[in-house]
């Protein structure tokens, strides 16, 4: 697919859209609307795992008892926010580099996470209930 490159804005009445399309089957997702307010692409993680970079929004389910998460290095002002919304154990954040902090609890539904990526690392913006350590 071409770029395209706009000299001046660019207006829509209905909002915008970014979208990825499955190369095998041609199906659509909307990974972000922008308009009348903004809707973050959203990672469901059950269970331990990978916390990813493609989408600002995780919503965490546990599954047992301090569960290994991940998070690998992002791009410099890129925004995360993780949110334990399913309470089955609790989960342990390890961004691969962070500034200030080691790890992340979560251990209750609600408990959430904001981190933006610096040139230095992962830095805490704000937390809920969660604990860093």
């Amino acid at each position: 697919m071409a770029n395209t490159t706009f000299n001046g804005p660019v207006r829509s009445e209905n909002g915008f859209q970014s979208i990825s399309v499955n190369s095998t089957t041609g199906a659509v997702t909307v990974n972000s609307t922008f308009g009348q307010g903004v809707v973050l692409g959203t990672q469901s993680l059950s269970g331990a795992g990978a916390v990813d970079i493609t989408n600002a929004f995780t919503s965490l389910t546990t599954t047992g008892a301090a569960q290994a998460l991940t998070l690998a290095n992002g791009d410099v002002g890129e925004v995360k926010i993780i949110t334990h919304t399913v309470d089955g154990g609790s989960a342990v954040l390890t961004p691969t580099t962070k500034i200030g902090f080691t790890t992340i609890t979560f251990t209750g539904v609600g408990e959430s996470a904001m981190l933006v990526y610096t040139s230095a690392g992962w830095a805490i913006v704000a937390l809920n209930g969660a604990v860093a350590a």
